[in-house]
């Protein structure tokens, strides 16, 4: 069978694995483009039930840190969430 052709056993492999790496690179050339041709903010957008982290922290919590680490006093501290809460005492 394989000794009246130009080819031999070894041409037919490679002529095999060839076209597997053809049909290979024309698929994912096609699923490449799909992907790209997509809106960014669908391939972007946190799954459902997902809430992204704040920005920043509310700044009471930061004073309340700074008041337990002892960086401010009591009285500023009070001071500070008036204003924060906006309740300025005198």
């Amino acid at each position: 069978m394989y000794w009246n052709t130009q080819l031999g056993v070894w041409g037919y492999v490679f002529m095999a694995v060839t076209m597997l790496l053809l049909w290979g690179t024309v698929i994912t050339a096609i699923i490449l483009v799909a992907r790209s041709l997509a809106k960014p903010q669908d391939r972007h957008n946190p799954p459902a039930g997902f809430a992204p982290p704040p920005a920043s922290r509310p700044a009471e919590e930061i004073l309340a840190e700074r008041f337990a680490r002892g960086e401010i006093g009591a009285e500023e501290y009070q001071k500070s969430i008036a204003v924060l809460r906006g309740r300025p005492q005198p």
